[in-house]
């Protein structure tokens, strides 16, 4: 397959990580984009990643093999219109929106639908921007492609190559059966975070006594509401049949739960629970998936100067790379407090040795 010019509309994030991997695999690849912000554009065309150095008119993109929309989803279907009588006869146009029926409703309204497949790249950060964007954001994630009635296999099989090629991994759904599956588990859980942030500022005390003691539960199961406010209205409002779905049947789930705990079954309590945890603790990291095989263990470790250097040097001593390490700044979770990655199970198994013979109390997942 060959790759002339590409255009992205919106270089955040997520479109500033494909527009990376892409110039990563294919320097000659003439990539233009428009943006939100000249800054934006600038730091783009800075990179040598973009060869425009302003914003583009929607003209400039009638020459695009392929045009990722990379701005909210409303934004997205408004740029759909502009493109409609600019783009090629060959011209792919694609998104990266987590809600895919809306703007398949448009596609099908424009007869656009030879020329566009959705997708929608399974990661992110609470993070924003082109300054956090990253060619390896989409490695091993799932990269979701939703054809239209009217796709050609040519034109799938060429982007689903495009998407491996960014280390992704391509999974082919029906529109609206993407948009019920991530309103479960995205979209209904960012509300939460929303929620019960909302819930605790409210129920604070004048000294912040709940915000002071914020731990690592409270900060993990709210982080993603760190997110873009201005991206989660717009995925609200575009994927409100299934979120409004979602939404009562979780209210259903807290209603039994409250009344569980108001007539002190234990039994019901404990069943509930258990369902849950088995659940979860069968979304392994080490399964096959979105997620390569992960080689962790934690370790206590004094608390003095030179103790983490003192653990790479023994490490390194003895042939053993880190892949990461970081500190586990509370225990609610894990027993220790240095998380260490290695790259393999070998060397997983040779640095728990080695550390144990060194007298450190090891934990491993």
């Amino acid at each position: 397959m060959s790759l002339k010019k590409i255009g992205f509309i919106g270089l955040g994030l997520i479109g500033g990580s494909i527009a990376k991997k892409l110039h990563m695999l294919h320097p000659t690849l003439e990539i233009i984009a428009t943006a939100g912000h000249i800054e934006t554009i600038k730091e783009a065309y800075g990179e040598h990643l973009i060869t425009n150095d302003t914003f583009c008119n929607i003209e400039d993109f009638a020459d695009c093999d392929y045009i990722f929309l990379c701005t909210p989803v409303q934004k997205n279907i408004e740029y759909l219109r502009q493109l409609k009588d600019v783009i090629s006869p060959s011209c792919i146009i694609t998104d990266v929106g987590s809600v895919k029926t809306e703007i398949h409703r448009e596609v099908t309204a424009l007869h656009l639908e030879k020329n566009f497949i959705g997708g929608h790249p399974m990661a992110g950060s609470e993070k924003t921007g082109i300054l956090n964007a990253s060619d390896s954001l989409l490695e091993n994630a799932y990269y979701i492609i939703t054809p239209t009635s009217e796709t050609s296999p040519e034109a799938l099989a060429d982007f689903t190559e495009i998407v491996a090629s960014l280390d992704a991994i391509p999974l082919v759904l029906d529109y609206e059966l993407h948009d019920y599956a991530t309103a479960a588990i995205s979209h209904l859980p960012h509300i939460i975070a929303y929620s019960l942030v909302n819930l605790v500022k409210a129920s604070d005390d004048a000294g912040e006594t709940m915000k002071a003691i914020a731990a690592g539960g409270f900060k993990d199961i709210t982080r993603i509401a760190s997110s873009s406010p201005v991206m989660w209205e717009n995925i609200c409002l575009s994927n409100r049949e299934q979120i409004l779905k979602l939404i009562d049947a979780y209210i259903e789930t807290l209603q039994k739960t409250r009344k569980d705990i108001e007539d002190n079954n234990a039994q019901a309590l404990i069943d509930s629970f258990s369902s849950a945890k088995d659940y979860r603790d069968s979304i392994a990291i080490t399964q096959k998936g979105a997620l390569k095989n992960v080689y962790e263990l934690y370790l206590d470790l004094l608390d003095e100067a030179g103790g983490i250097a003192t653990v790479a040097t023994l490490l390194a001593g003895n042939h053993l790379s880190i892949k990461n390490i970081g500190i586990v700044h509370n225990r609610e979770f894990e027993s220790g407090v240095l998380h260490l990655e290695m790259y393999d199970a070998e060397a997983l198994d040779a640095a728990v040795a080695l550390l144990k013979k060194h007298h450190y109390t090891i934990y491993e997942r």
